[in-house]
């Protein structure tokens, strides 16, 4: 191989290769089209909408069918929806939720915004929450847990939900990442009591920003429509209600119409997206898998992973920490996940830094709650030697080759 680039030898690109937005970078004439018409229909709110039906609610319509859900409810991102999933499921001061210890922050500080505690499971090398962890993380405070399929990979819901069962929790599918990702053919988000997802910016189909909270109890799905709207249910009620029955204070995540405009013509595109991307990661894959020293992280099924990104590890961190520099200098955009760390170790969870001057939600125990760096030691582990590149959509048989020719370059200087 020839000498690496951060020695000063020739990169591999001429250019920066940084693959990240799988749905952004496919905008065209139909996303524009789509927001033009809803300026020119002058009806911006879902709720005084003239056009019949509304953008969101066709969303709605159609993600509810993509997930194979009865309900779906857009919000305005991935952390409302969070959010608005765990009021939906009645969590609150006084309950403690399992997060799992690889995350975004968002997993665990929409537990803290919800007035609940966030207890921290370890994971495997999938990085996904680890089942026979669960029971190692309940108490009598324990109502709920998060599942989070990390960048495409599917959990392992089946005995995730038999854990769950067994322990009396709630299940939350935090698939903000995994969008169209699936077990054994049935999707992320139609296995727990409700779910959430995000279309932010980097995600598999994005609106910028955004958000939908799917489910198929009803129950759930009208507390979640009321948070989510100042504790109105319009599509039943209409505005306001003088009916005390089921109603409570919400606050307001709704979806507008220029965002669901652009969700609709997104969600059409995305079994390209996945089938793509799926095609991408499995050449990426099979041409990298003989490399002595790496290894990928464990997929639970080929067909439900959606391909998003290639995940690898090296054996230690400091070879991690070289093998980044050293791909970027071939202009090759590779990451540590999440800098390397568990969730829990993120100064604002790992010192309970809320915006209450009292401490709330941390302070309602009895007992102090304390994180530990070690408390979830294959995390620990594996966050630091992992090597991740997004995988998109749009890029280029050159831009596959590339990658690969970078990989080896500098994996045959390191390993």
């Amino acid at each position: 191989m020839s000498k690496l680039a951060i020695n000063g030898g020739t990169p591999v690109r001429e250019t920066l290769l940084s693959p990240c937005w799988p749905g952004g970078r496919l905008y065209d004439e139909r996303e524009a089209q789509a927001v033009y018409d809803v300026c020119m229909a002058k009806s911006p709110n879902r709720y005084s909408t003239q056009q019949k039906p509304g953008r969101v609610k066709t969303f709605e319509k159609g993600l509810a069918e993509f997930v194979g859900v009865n309900h779906a409810l857009g919000v305005t991102s991935g952390t409302a929806a969070i959010l608005v999933a765990l009021k939906a499921a009645g969590i609150g001061p006084g309950d403690k939720v399992i997060v799992p210890a690889c995350t975004f922050l968002a997993s665990a500080g929409a537990v803290v915004c919800a007035g609940a505690v966030p207890v921290f499971c370890d994971v495997d090398d999938t990085l996904n929450l680890d089942p026979k962890k669960i029971g190692d993380v309940c108490d009598k405070y324990t109502k709920a847990i998060i599942t989070v399929p990390l960048l495409g990979n599917p959990c392992q819901m089946d005995e995730i939900m038999a854990e769950a069962k067994k322990h009396n929790l709630i299940v939350i599918e935090d698939v903000a990442q995994s969008m169209g990702a699936s077990l054994h053919g049935k999707k992320m988000g139609a296995w727990g009591d409700i779910a959430a997802f995000s279309m932010q910016m980097n995600k598999i189909i994005t609106t910028g920003d955004g958000g939908a909270v799917v489910t198929n109890h009803e129950k759930m799905y009208e507390r979640a429509v009321r948070y989510h709207d100042q504790g109105m249910f319009r599509e039943k009620e209409g505005f306001l209600t003088n009916d005390a029955t089921d109603v409570f204070i919400g606050q307001n995540y709704r979806m507008s119409e220029l965002t669901g405009a652009v969700a609709c013509v997104q969600l059409e595109r995305i079994d390209g997206i996945i089938s793509e991307m799926r095609r991408i990661k499995k050449i990426l894959k099979d041409e990298l898998s003989g490399i002595d020293g790496l290894t990928f992280k464990r997929v639970i099924d080929d067909e439900g992973d959606i391909g998003s990104a290639l995940v690898m590890f090296l054996p230690t961190k400091e070879q991690t920490q070289f093998f980044i520099k050293a791909m970027m200098a071939e202009n090759i955009v590779f990451d540590c996940q999440y800098g390397g760390r568990p969730v829990y170790m993120i100064p604002q969870i790992f010192h309970q830094k809320t915006v209450d001057a009292s401490g709330f939600p941390f302070n309602q125990f009895d007992e102090k709650i304390v994180y530990t760096e070690d408390m979830c030691p294959v995390a620990l582990d594996m966050m630091p030697r992992n090597a991740f590149t997004f995988i998109e959509p749009s890029m280029t048989d050159k831009d596959v080759e590339d990658i690969i020719k970078g990989v080896k370059k500098v994996c045959a200087e390191i390993l």
